[in-house]
């Protein structure tokens, strides 16, 4: 099990490397380019999807209660001590962007999603995983 979490933390790793290569330096370019602003939202939902699978192999890794729905993954974490009330917070709220782009809930905020994709999405996944990591020491 330790090493399907490792292969999914790499996994990860690759993907928030590969949206940093495309996503465009400001608001103004991310809504004039449709390409890219539809292929850097696309990452930030595979980035996410992977997420909600790496938690729920934590889970499993360490025989925790099995969530009935993907945000409650982040719940169990923390209540175990793996993460903090913070990341828990953070990781839910990208759960909730990732749900509104990918059904196309209502008119999407561009500014929001740009600012998730271009400053919060790296530095809280990267923060989740230094805790995963820390926990399978």
């Amino acid at each position: 099990m330790k090493k399907r979490i490792k292969d999914k933390i790499k996994e990860i790793e690759k993907y928030l490397i590969e949206l940093d290569e495309i996503k465009p330096k400001n608001l103004k370019d991310y809504i004039k380019d449709i390409k890219t602003k539809a292929a850097s939202e696309r990452y930030f939902e595979k980035i996410i999807e992977a997420i909600v699978d790496l938690a729920f192999l934590v889970i499993k890794e360490n025989g925790l209660e099995t969530p009935e729905e993907d945000i409650q993954a982040f719940n169990i974490l923390e209540k175990e001590g793996i993460i903090t009330p913070i990341i828990n917070k953070k990781l839910k709220d990208a759960k909730g962007m990732r749900n509104i782009i990918a059904h196309q809930y209502g008119s999407l905020d561009d500014e929001l999603i740009f600012i998730a994709i271009t400053q919060e999405i790296d530095n809280d996944i990267s923060e989740f995983i230094d805790m995963v990591k820390a926990k399978l020491k």
